[in-house]
């Protein structure tokens, strides 16, 4: 990456700010050739950074007097808010200071600022918000996961296409295989939002494998997944649930064997292995696509590690350029009519 490469932190954002975010700075910047903002309250931001080891050349810190707490109203915090560590990190962006933002903060907020202050790219009609999960062959991208509660046909096959850019850049494949998550494999399955959307898909040069069910969404089939928001967000929230419901039932049982604490020893590799592959850290946050720049939306429980990672990846992200291969993919292809 560059040597200006920058990326502005949320320091104040997340469960376990600013010790955490700050963490994961000195981690991301140790690691990788990056510099990171830190926005937040100065005073606090420079008395953590006491006494850590970090190259100082690398981690500079924008001050931001306000801070947008969990409980908060989205439109009440962009309104009465506007020196929050969220707002004034993306104005970086926005000023190009830095190449892309990152925030574990009020997800809401942040998805909302980012939209305000950087604006959508050209015939986007609504941003999305897409994930990377773990499938029994590596990976898939599940969009939308959140931005989008109510959704048109047309708003899934921009999903899909935008989709499609992140994935061929990221992760060097040239024609990743969309899928739409319905009820069943066959086209007639499905509500009207997903018949309609599967017309959508199959006229396009798009490489749409058709229908998914549920049952599939981790076998590996699909290197894309499309859905709206409020199913996304679902399969999200289920999948995180049940990992760590899996892996809690798991110990149980082999504490309740007499042989369990040696059988526990045998198996420790595979359960760390089974935990880092569903744990959302490694993957680091979640990119707002859509809109013109580089935003990552982080769980507000992220670790340090998590941190790092959303901080590389936003990093990757800004030096690939992807909104603009989004911009340039959908030029041309906006299946929307004026209104």
């Amino acid at each position: 990456m560059p040597d200006n490469l920058k990326v502005a932190l949320d320091a104040m954002g997340g469960d376990s700010a600013p010790e955490v975010t700050i963490a994961g700075a000195i981690e991301a910047v140790s690691g990788h050739d990056i510099e990171v903002i830190l926005v937040g309250d100065r005073t606090k931001l420079t008395e953590l950074l006491k006494g850590k080891r970090y190259p100082p050349e690398k981690i500079f810190i924008h001050h931001a007097s306000e801070v947008v707490e969990m409980h908060e109203a989205t439109s009440i915090a962009l309104r009465k808010k506007k020196d929050s560590s969220i707002r004034r990190a993306i104005e970086l962006v926005k000023h190009h200071e830095a190449q892309a933002v990152v925030s574990a903060g009020h997800s809401g907020v942040a998805m909302a600022t980012s939209l305000f202050v950087l604006g959508k790219l050209e015939s986007v009609d609504r941003p999305a918000i897409a994930t990377i999960m773990p499938s029994l062959t590596g990976y898939f991208l599940l969009i939308d996961v959140g931005a989008n509660v109510d959704c048109r046909p047309e708003n899934l096959l921009q999903f899909a296409y935008m989709g499609n850019a992140y994935f061929k850049t990221m992760f060097n494949a040239p024609s990743p295989k969309i899928a739409l998550l319905s009820i069943g494999e066959e086209d007639t399955k499905g509500n009207e939002l997903t018949k309609e959307a599967f017309k959508l898909l199959k006229g396009t040069g798009l490489n749409f494998i058709g229908n998914i069910d549920g049952k599939d969404i981790f076998s590996g089939s699909a290197d894309i997944i499309v859905c709206d928001g409020f199913i996304g967000n679902i399969v999200l929230k289920v999948s995180e649930g049940l990992a760590e419901t899996i892996l809690k039932m798991l110990k149980m049982e082999i504490a309740n064997v007499v042989t369990g604490r040696l059988g526990y020893l045998m198996i420790k590799p595979a359960i760390r292995g089974f935990k880092k592959r569903t744990d959302y850290s490694e993957y680091g946050g979640a990119p707002l696509l859509g809109i013109n720049g580089i935003s990552i939306i982080s769980h507000g429980r992220s670790s340090a590690r998590a941190i790092k990672n959303a901080i590389r990846v936003a990093g990757e992200m800004a030096k690939a350029k992807v909104h603009e291969i989004i911009a340039n993919d959908l030029k041309g292809q906006s299946p929307f009519k004026s209104q």
